[in-house]
């Protein structure tokens, strides 16, 4: 997975990030049934290319390269793929 949305997204759910995305990896989106109810927001591992615009428009900078990912938010890896799994 090339980016994490790890926990300062949790309750904030700013979408400037998805804004941004040029492959439209990042869900819920705002036009999403899911998007009230869930926490959080979530970066599709299998879509996502890796190029990091979405990084700098957080404003709460919740979305890390795995790689530098902090290890205390190391189980947003599985939390971001598993909301995916769930839609498959």
């Amino acid at each position: 997975m090339p980016h994490v949305i790890a926990e300062p997204c949790l309750g904030t759910k700013d979408t400037s990030c998805v804004e941004v995305c040029p492959v439209d990896c990042i869900h819920p989106t705002k036009a999403e049934a899911e998007f009230a109810p869930s926490s959080q927001l979530y970066i599709d591992p299998d879509t996502c290319i890796d190029c990091g615009l979405c990084v700098d428009e957080c404003p709460v900078k919740a979305i890390f390269p795995q790689e530098d990912l902090p290890q205390e938010w190391n189980k947003y890896i599985q939390i971001n793929m598993d909301y995916y799994k769930s839609k498959s």
